[in-house]
Parts: C-alpha cells; sequence; structure tokens
C-alpha cells in the first residue's frame, strides 16, 4: 500500500459540517477501493483541506474524492516520517520545491533548528514527503500558527504555507 495525500482547496470554504459530511459520503467508497483513512486536516478558513491515506495507488483516491467539489486538488504519493505517526497535529506547513529535495538535507536542517522549536514550544509530529521530492508537509503541535511561522523563518526553513488546523483522524470523528 502508498501513503497518499490529497491536498485540496475549496471555494466556498468548508465548515465543519461540510466536512463531517464529506468524510461520511466518502467512507462506502474507502472499503471498495481498498483505501484507509488516516487523518485530515481543515485549515482554519476552510478553504484548504488534507487527508492523509494508504491506498493502493493515486488513482484509488481520485476516485474516492472524484465528486468532492473541491476547486483544486493535488493527489501525491509518497512517504511519512516523524517520531509521532498518529499523535495530534494542529499547524501544518506546506513546502514545494523547484528541483527534488532531500529528505535528509532537510531532516538534518529541521533537527539543527530544533532548539528554536523548542524555543516557541513547536513539536515536530510527521512530514509527508512526495515521492517525485518535490512536495512536503510537515505536521506540528504549537501554541499557534505564528509560533511556527517565526521558528521556521528562524531556523531558515523553506516555507510556502503555515496553516492553524483542526485535526480530525476516523477515531475522533466516527466514535
Amino acid at each position: 500500500m502508498a501513503n497518499i495525500l490529497v491536498e485540496r482547496t475549496f471555494d466556498p470554504a468548508l465548515g465543519e459540517p461540510d466536512f463531517y459530511a464529506l468524510a461520511a459520503a466518502a467512507m462506502g467508497c474507502l472499503e471498495i477501493y481498498r483505501v484507509t483513512w488516516h487523518e485530515s486536516f481543515l485549515a482554519g478558513d476552510g478553504r484548504t483541506l488534507l487527508c492523509r491515506f494508504e491506498a493502493p495507488d493515486a488513482e484509488a483516491l481520485r476516485l474516492v474524492t472524484r465528486n468532492d467539489h473541491a476547486q483544486s486538488k493535488q493527489v501525491l504519493a509518497g512517504s511519512v516520517h516523524g517520531p509521532d505517526m498518529t499523535g495530534p497535529a494542529n499547524v501544518v506547513v506546506t513546502r514545494s520545491f523547484d528541483a527534488p529535495a532531500s529528505m535528509d538535507e532537510l531532516q538534518a536542517r529541521e533537527e539543527a533548528a530544533a532548539w528554536c522549536l523548542q524555543e516557541h514550544r513547536v513539536t515536530f509530529k510527521r512530514s509527508f514527503f512526495s515521492a517525485d521530492r518535490r512536495r512536503m508537509c510537515c505536521f506540528y503541535q504549537a501554541p499557534d500558527a505564528e509560533s511556527v511561522r517565526v521558528a521556521q523563518r528562524r531556523a531558515q526553513m523553506p516555507v510556502e504555507s503555515v496553516l492553524a488546523c483542526r485535526n480530525y483522524t476516523p477515531d475522533n470523528i466516527f466514535q
């Protein structure tokens, strides 16, 4: 099974009830296409939704999400790295690279800046690194998005966006 990240944007924005309806509608398709949903992150403004799955391939997720009314959608195969593969996160940092990046180099930079994360009470949870090595999403637990933004800037990490998010998992929405 492959690790797949689906990044979607919505206009109009999704509210929490909209997210619940979207998740419920997809549940029947997950089993049909042999997809396991691990977690989703809905940005505070409701316009960005990132969802992490395991699936036979990216096409399975394209089929599962085909009727979601997203304005844009990116389905990425990749790998998940980090010390806390399932713990809650509330801030997502997205990174894009013009040329394929090195996971080892990025991880070394992050580790060298661990003091900065600690100073801002930011805890790195995990990251998703696309198979083409041009896209990365990093997941953090922090007091707020600004703490992560400041820590990333001080650590001189590449940043596309920093999103305060609500973290959803099958355990916390289908109890």
